[in-house]
């Protein structure tokens, strides 16, 4: 069934009006750290900054923003500036000795907290990968290269020397791990030879759908035995419906590059599956954590609305009806884009809340902190924009 054109038209409107007149400009005009360098991201309801350490990964995602629509969307001078700001910043402070990124930076670029998380490394490479390509900066090729390399060495062990966990009592694995390869090896195609961007894309799409799909529920184990075996404790039936659906997207990414038609069905109905399971039935939104049992989750935030989980529900679900006309994925759609856009865009100061209670009331007014900062919101304001355009597109040429 073909949605009619206005409707597509009507929706990558909402999406890159938001995106370009109101999101971008928040970041443009309030996270610029002009004295220090780098971005502050500790912003409150109206854009003022209450605290001013960096945390690595929230540099990189708004370096990765900026270079990314530079190269993407429109060569602007201003965000290839900004994208400049973050990455001499970064270059200066962010590692140390040995390469490896660290987690936290006081205001000035010294060290706060070690580089005990991957995902410092993971969003550093794809940062500079995206800078490398704006600026045509080899320096930056060569710290996007020497960080995935890092991720390559690191994944199998994390955390190394900072883990808590005591060594061959429960090893598990961490859906994180491979969701995140994925997404990135496809960010860095192109300064990976193709022989090694296949192998790891390979590796990774079958790690995420055979070892952490449990094929009884079809639901995303957020961590599993090394084997790929179901564990039960807290972190065995550990659900983070949020991660289970953006790997998904990540997945399907994959799986389009290779005209993989039964795997993008596949994570289509893992999706729905999710949401299924995922929705609160009493109030509306998707939990935070959930456990598999329906045991009560570990995690007191549980039942918190979150605004990266919703904004990653959008993108799959659009590219996921694109990419198979499922009518479920266009109902959910709606739903999904009607909670979301009532409770998390605040047209009165700009952006979007983060944080909401069970019922949707803002429990926290910040626009960015130590976990939110310039990345989901405009990334998936931007991968919604781009889906309906090609619905749009494709709708035209089909009528």
């Amino acid at each position: 069934m073909a949605h009619n054109i206005p409707a597509m038209a009507e929706y990558a409107n909402q999406y890159k009006n938001a995106l370009l007149n109101d999101v971008i400009p928040f970041w443009q005009n309030h996270s610029l750290d002009h004295q220090s360098g780098g971005y502050f991201t500790c912003l409150d309801r109206a854009g003022k900054v209450y605290d001013a350490d960096k945390f690595i990964w929230l540099q990189n995602r708004q370096l990765w923003i900026f270079s990314t629509f530079y190269n993407q969307l429109e060569n602007r001078a201003d965000w290839l500036n900004i994208a400049t700001h973050g990455a001499q910043f970064l270059a200066q402070h962010g590692r140390d000795s040995e390469g490896n990124w660290y987690f936290a930076l006081d205001r000035g670029g010294n060290p706060l907290i070690q580089p005990y998380n991957i995902f410092s490394d993971c969003f550093a490479a794809m940062a500079f990968s995206k800078y490398a390509q704006a600026s045509g900066e080899g320096w930056a090729k060569d710290i996007a290269l020497q960080a995935y390399d890092n991720v390559l060495r690191r994944k199998d062990n994390p955390k190394g020397k900072y883990t808590k966990a005591y060594p061959g009592t429960r090893p598990m694995k961490a859906l994180a791990v491979p969701m995140i390869l994925a997404n990135l090896s496809l960010e860095m195609e192109w300064l990976l030879p193709d022989d090694q961007l296949e192998q790891v894309l390979a590796a990774t799409v079958q790690e995420v759908m055979t070892d952490f799909l449990d094929q009884e529920s079809g639901l995303m184990i957020e961590n599993v035995a090394p084997d790929g075996s179901l564990v039960d404790c807290f972190e065995g039936r550990l659900l983070n419906p949020g991660h289970g659906i953006e790997a998904m997207w990540f997945i399907m990414d994959i799986a389009q590059r290779r005209n993989d038609l039964s795997t993008i069905q596949q994570a289509v109905d893992v999706i729905l599956n999710i949401l299924n399971v995922a929705w609160d039935q009493t109030y509306g939104g998707l939990y935070y954590f959930m456990d598999s049992q329906g045991h009560p989750p570990q995690q007191l935030e549980w039942d918190q609305k979150l605004w990266w989980v919703h904004l990653e529900a959008l993108v799959a679900l659009a590219m996921g009806y694109r990419l198979t006309r499922n009518e479920a994925c266009w109902t959910w759609y709606q739903t999904l884009h009607d909670y979301t856009w009532s409770h998390f865009a605040d047209p009165e100061f700009g952006e979007w809340f983060g944080y909401l209670n069970r019922r949707g009331e803002v429990l926290l007014d910040l626009k960015g902190g130590k976990w939110k900062g310039c990345f989901h919101v405009p990334r998936a304001l931007y991968l919604c924009w781009q889906q309906f355009e090609a619905l749009k597109t494709i709708d035209s040429i089909s009528n």
